[in-house]
């Protein structure tokens, strides 16, 4: 089982970018992002499930967009970008159908994708 993520860069304070993340080997009842910050701890972003539903991090709603173009691929489109967003940004899957917004709910876990906002 592979998540695959594509999409961080370097981008100015401002500006936008969109992360793709591809699941390999399984489908996923929901898929997300966390992110971890130089000495911070690594958050939840946003996960979208099957049906559609949606949960976001107050720090990111408003701005970044999650999506689900099939079964095995979500997208990340991260609007007004902040410096405090800088970040490794990871994917994950969560297999077991469970419900909230804590590491322990997603069992699989992609590598980390960089994303520096410059201001």
């Amino acid at each position: 089982v592979q998540l695959q993520a594509s999409g961080g860069g370097l981008v100015q304070a401002g500006g936008s970018l969109r992360m793709s993340c591809a699941a390999s080997g399984r489908t996923f009842t929901r898929m997300g992002w966390f992110r971890q910050a130089p000495g911070k701890e690594r958050e939840f972003v946003a996960a979208i499930s099957r049906g559609g539903h949606i949960l976001y991090a107050d720090s990111v709603l408003g701005r970044f967009t999650i999506s689900r173009a099939s079964a095995n691929t979500v997208y990340l489109q991260m609007n007004r970008l902040k410096p405090e967003d800088t970040a490794a940004y990871y994917c994950v899957g969560d297999s077991l159908g469970t419900i909230g917004k804590s590491r322990g709910a997603f069992d699989y876990w992609g590598q980390g994708t960089l994303v520096t906002v410059s201001s």
